[in-house]
């Protein structure tokens, strides 16, 4: 099972053409399963530009499998762990994305992005990123 970033969605949306694209299309064509989380879904609706467009979007979003953190509270307090851990070492990344990253890990998806976050992350922690 997949976790489908933002920085897939987002592009995906908007027509853009790269390998992760390709990567993402190869999905949907083999009908393989993936899903998005509640942040996931927060952040492409975000970036919606109009109501109309938020309301498109949320329609389609609302057809996807969610996936959450399984451990309510001590999952955020495991993603703050993981965004220390990688302070130290020098690694900056944004907290939602440390939230993402640790619902593919409680879920043991993989997860495709297209986010160099992530790939720093996996360089510290056990992420199972989908090769593009």
């Amino acid at each position: 099972m997949i976790l489908v970033d933002t920085s897939i969605l987002i592009d995906y949306l908007r027509g853009v053409e790269n390998k992760a694209i390709q990567s993402f299309n190869t999905i949907l064509d083999k009908h393989l399963p993936f899903g998005i989380s509640h942040l996931i879904y927060l952040e492409v609706l975000q970036g919606s530009r109009t109501e109309k467009d938020q309301k498109s979007l949320k329609k389609y979003l609302d057809t996807q499998v969610f996936y959450e953190l399984k451990n309510g509270k001590a999952s955020y307090a495991e993603a703050a762990q993981m965004y220390l851990k990688l302070r130290k070492k020098g690694v900056t990344v944004s907290t939602i994305d440390c939230l993402i990253a640790l619902v593919a890990l409680e879920n043991d998806l993989f997860l495709l992005h297209n986010d160099k976050d992530f790939t720093r992350i996996s360089r510290h922690f056990p992420l199972k990123i989908w090769e593009i």
